[in-house]
């Protein structure tokens, strides 16, 4: 990106989000693993000085720790990761260790653009993921692809490939276009709703439809039914407040207690009896299908226990995130009128379609890049690795902080402004703009999740006209290892249009 691009302030609308962020950035001290501002771009072009990697032995002190107890930290992390983490790299500098997170003593933190792609390019036997350590593993199984380590991980990752293609995703357009006017038309005009949960139904009807084959609400009785009020029910527990006592209980443990087989059990009794009924019937054009005919190089298809956990992954983790993309994407909008004005006058003018698309994928971005809903990815290294000035030891737990990354000045020019502008005609980079991850561990559903993202914008700003109720912006609210409107993305439509 140029730094001569003219970026807006942020709002004054953005007090709040000002006192969790930037005003914990303005005295950041400069560490040697910090380049000016406006010499980095999104695009990557210009690497940073800083080295990483593995080492042949430790050399130089490990990052610093921040000093607060455990315990505090732990629900400071849980609670307010924003504000913590950029409280803490003020303090401390661009590299820093946290206690508290995992059952590690400590966990080293980095935002540092090289030592990102560092992590993300080399070997997986060297830096495996920490996702086979995080809350969700008792819940989507040991034979997912998101826990899965090593080969079994590529393995299952080439087998769930074909469905997620981007010519196979182009097929789903279309329902995901009907799912969004069939939720449209239902939302209340004239008083405040939450959206999160509108874009759970539509996120939801998505996958239902994608994995399952079943487009629309499936009739009364039938096991695909009982399957979607059932995932509805484990969603709608994740936004309890039991549901992070859960989480801090779920870090040290490998398996399900008792409350989590509870939680979970039915879903798992459900998913199984698909599985066999799909198993003994014709085969469709849905993901389920293709996986059930699936085989790899040895020509093994996946067993009834590597389904199960591909499908609790996909319906429990993929709808969800996207569906909260969506409502930070106009949490984030609405307080930015320019830009909100400026997407409905190119969704609506209808004579520049691709003035329109190239804006709709710039608002995504850009609402992905302030609000990040998996906020952090982790790998373990297996040797000793530099980050910097500093050394972790083999064995030593690595954070990349996605939050800030998506909020260093030296690779996005004011930072805590919101501006779509700043990526029209920029190429995300891959080691700057990472809301999916990166490397072999990118998420493989991201193609389908930018397609409902730019399907479902543009029917919402096509056919509503909506308000924010309070101009502030809603707090971060971090659940299970995402992070959420604090509100839900409360909008009130002032005029709804009929579909064109």
């Amino acid at each position: 990106m140029s730094a001569t691009r003219q970026i807006p302030a942020a709002e004054p609308a953005d007090a709040a989000e000002a006192t969790d962020l930037r005003a914990q950035t303005a005295r950041r001290t400069p560490t040697d693993s910090q380049a000016p501002a406006g010499t980095l771009s999104p695009s990557g072009a210009q690497a940073h000085t800083s080295p990483s990697g593995p080492i042949a032995r430790a050399q130089l002190p490990l990052p610093p720790l921040l000093r607060l107890p455990r315990t505090v930290q732990q629900l400071r992390f849980g609670m307010r990761q924003a504000s913590f983490l950029l409280a803490a790299q003020r303090q401390l500098g661009d590299v820093f260790r946290i206690s508290g997170v995992l059952s590690d003593d400590w966990i080293a933190v980095t935002s540092n653009p090289q030592h990102v792609r560092a992590l993300f390019t080399a070997s997986p036997a060297l830096v495996p993921s920490l996702t086979g350590e995080s809350p969700l593993r008792p819940i989507v199984g040991p034979s997912s692809v998101l826990t899965l380590l090593g080969e079994r991980h590529m393995r299952q990752r080439r087998l769930l490939l074909p469905p997620f293609h981007g010519e196979a995703v182009q097929r789903y357009v279309q329902m995901i276009e009907r799912a969004a006017q069939r939720e449209i038309d239902v939302w209340p005009v004239g008083e405040p709703f939450a959206l999160a949960p509108r874009m759970q139904a539509i996120t939801l009807e998505v996958i239902m439809a994608g994995v399952f084959g079943v487009e629309g609400l499936p009739p009364k009785g039938t096991l695909e039914r009982r399957l979607r009020d059932e995932i509805r029910r484990i969603v709608d527990f994740s936004t309890k407040p039991l549901a992070l006592i859960a989480e801090i209980v779920l870090l040290r443990r490998a398996r399900r207690g008792r409350v989590l087989s509870g939680v979970i059990g039915e879903l798992d009794r459900m998913l199984y009896a698909l599985i066999t009924e799909r198993r003994q019937s014709e085969r469709r054009s849905d993901i389920l299908s293709m996986l059930l005919d699936a085989v790899d190089e040895d020509g093994r298809a996946m067993s009834s226990e590597e389904l199960r956990d591909e499908l609790i992954t996909l319906v429990l983790a993929g709808h969800e995130t996207t569906a909260n993309s969506l409502a930070w994407a106009f949490e984030r909008l609405l307080r930015h009128g320019d830009a909100y004005d400026r997407l409905r006058e190119l969704v609506r003018a209808q004579h520049a379609p691709q003035e329109a698309a190239d804006y709709i994928e710039a608002c995504i971005q850009e609402s992905m890049r302030t609000r990040p809903v998996v906020p952090s990815i982790g790998r373990r290294v297996t040797v000793p690795w530099r980050l910097g000035a500093f050394d972790v030891p083999s064995g030593a737990a690595i954070m990349i902080s996605i939050l800030l990354l998506h909020h260093r000045e030296d690779v996005y020019p004011q930072p805590f402004a919101f501006s779509p502008e700043r990526f029209l005609g920029v190429k995300p980079g891959t080691c700057t703009w990472i809301p999916f991850g990166g490397g072999v561990r990118r998420c493989l559903g991201a193609t389908l999740a930018l397609a409902e993202q730019r399907a479902v914008m543009r029917a919402v700003a096509a056919r509503t006209d909506m308000v924010a109720p309070d101009p502030q912006p809603e707090r971060m609210r971090h659940r299970n290892v995402t992070m959420v409107p604090g509100h839900g993305a409360l909008v009130k439509i002032v005029r709804r249009l009929p579909e064109r």
